[in-house]
């Protein structure tokens, strides 16, 4: 029996950075670029939105559903997700969305065949019990490594915009979070 993997989509499957600054780009003439995140605030910084609600309401009318439908997978991302669904673990998507975007992620999903049953788009992405997260967002694994940490593996995925997190396990690519799987695995498997 496999192990049940809490996976979160922006910044760690999908690159929502990419995404978001492409569209910024071709709506305002900008040249902003996903390098140039380098904060979780990022949007204001770089952009002329005064607050994050001004950012999330331009996002909201980026297509048809929005900024999220059109994002790129990470390279490997994909591929890394398809071999732990056939190594026998359930994924778990676990995304925190505005209600908007929740149709359009799910065509993303779909279009990408993310091999996932279970998806849950929530704040509280501790209450979705798990045996592995991994996320990306500052607040996020804070709170999973403070309400989870006794129970299940916490992995913050290293980016430019989060900061190591006590009780965490920092992971650089894929490959590294497939073999924390492994490892895991066999403890809590057997």
């Amino acid at each position: 029996m496999g192990l049940r993997l809490g996976i979160d989509l922006d910044g760690v499957v999908a690159d929502f950075n990419r995404g978001w600054t492409a569209a910024y780009n071709r709506s305002f003439g900008a040249e902003l670029h996903e390098g140039l995140v380098q904060t979780w605030d990022s949007p204001l910084s770089l952009t002329h939105f005064p607050d994050m609600d001004a950012f999330w309401l331009w996002a909201r009318d980026q297509g048809e559903t929005g900024v999220f439908r059109d994002l790129e997978p990470y390279p490997g991302a994909l591929q890394a997700l398809e071999k732990l669904h056939a190594d026998g673990h359930r994924l778990v998507i676990v995304s925190a969305k505005p209600d908007w975007a929740v149709p359009g992620t799910l065509e993303w999903l779909a279009e990408h065949r993310v091999p996932t049953r279970e998806i849950h788009f929530t704040e509280s992405k501790y209450e979705v019990s798990c045996d592995v997260y991994l996320d990306d967002a500052p607040g996020q694994v804070a709170e999973l490594v403070r309400m989870r940490a006794q129970e299940a593996i916490v992995c913050r995925y290293v980016r430019p915009w989060n900061d190591p997190v006590e009780g965490a396990h920092d992971v650089h690519d894929w490959s590294q979070f497939q073999h924390m799987v492994r490892q895991a695995s066999e403890v809590l498997v057997g």
